[in-house]
């Protein structure tokens, strides 16, 4: 007797991702009320992780899901503090100073986007640390700035610590989650799906009418707001800019450790490798140079064994998906008349854009 054929189901949301946006309301509610119950401590390093997230986020839907891999992103990074101190010291209220310069940052980077992304690959990567190399010595020029010497963000002393401390905790939370939802309904959308269309084969694209250069800004723009917004809020927590620590490679670093850990091109995987990296510089920060050291092995272990990261190993092993922001193609169960599994059930799921 034959199995009964079912037909292939196009799915995209599921019982599990919608308990998953439930509890992910709840996280985020939990967490705006989390400063009263925190330690001084427990709320700096909780900000931390909230920029921790935001830098793995953009640098993933640049990378992972738009094909732009930049080593350069820490530009950004430090024009994000930048500006935060040079409207402040313009009269700016600082608070509004950190948001301000994001949008400056964002700004800035539309006219960059036109020569930068007509380079292609490891042309784009490079000329990205190209240009944070040059603007590094630019901002150094700035008297205010003192070279390497650096300043600080003094108007932030005019406020009481621990209310400082809750603002920007609360700054910090409001942009990550702002920022991540704007990036899921982008990715969702018809501009997702021509992002990795645009990442699966540029020409391709085009020739199916997907407004490639248009499309690639657009997420270009996007990320260089979003890491402008978490270098404005470094800044805060920490008061001090220092061109040489806020232009530094390593930033970049960090996001590609935190992307490739976590799972490029996953929207979870970068919210995972964040909390990774975080528990990671909680327990071993402190180490020095071992630290380092430890961070580069873990990378090149993932890169040997896990290529896909956590998260997308547990997407490809288990099916499981709590935020997609793709359709899916399953394959219904079907057995055949001795009750063995068919074709369909050993390869259950196939991804799509």
């Amino acid at each position: 007797m034959s199995a009964v054929s079912t037909s292939p189901v196009i799915e995209r949301g599921t019982a599990t991702s919608r308990i998953a946006a439930i509890a992910v309301a709840v996280i985020i509610a939990l967490l705006a009320i989390a400063p009263q119950f925190l330690s001084a401590g427990a709320v700096d390093r909780m900000t931390a992780l909230f920029v921790y997230v935001i830098l793995a986020a953009m640098w993933n839907a640049l990378a992972g899901f738009g094909g732009l891999v930049s080593v350069g992103q820490q530009v950004f990074f430090g024009l994000g503090a930048y500006f935060a101190i040079r409207l402040a010291d313009a009269g700016l209220n600082p608070f509004l100073a950190l948001f301000a310069s994001g949008i400056i940052v964002g700004a800035v980077s539309w006219p960059l986007s036109l020569f930068m992304l007509r380079l292609r690959n490891g042309e784009f990567a490079i000329g990205m640390w190209v240009i944070a190399a040059l603007t590094h010595l630019l901002v150094n020029l700035d008297r205010l700035v003192q070279g390497e010497t650096g300043t600080s963000l003094i108007s932030l002393n005019a406020y009481d610590a621990g209310a400082r401390r809750a603002a920007i905790y609360w700054l910090a939370l409001a942009s990550m989650t702002a920022l991540l939802a704007i990036l899921f309904g982008l990715l969702r959308g018809s501009t997702g799906a021509a992002i990795r269309a645009i990442r699966d084969n540029e020409d391709a694209a085009a020739s199916v009418g997907v407004r490639v250069t248009g499309t690639k800004r657009l997420l270009f723009v996007l990320a260089a707001f979003g890491i402008g917004i978490a270098g404005a809020l470094w800044l805060a927590t920490s008061i001090t800019f220092q061109p040489k620590t806020y232009f530094n490679v390593q930033w970049t670093a960090y996001m590609i450790f935190m992307v490739l850990v976590g799972g490029i091109g996953t929207f979870e995987g970068a919210i995972l490798g964040a909390l990774v990296f975080f528990l990671i510089e909680t327990w071993f920060g402190g180490t020095g140079v071992w630290y380092l050291v430890g961070l580069g092995a873990t990378a090149v272990l993932f890169s040997l064994f896990l290529p896909r990261g956590l998260w997308g190993t547990i997407e490809e092993r288990f099916g499981l998906r709590l935020l997609p922001v793709g359709y899916r193609v399953r394959f219904p169960a079907a057995t055949d008349g001795d009750g063995m599994l068919s074709p369909q059930q050993a390869t259950p799921y196939r991804e799509k854009a």
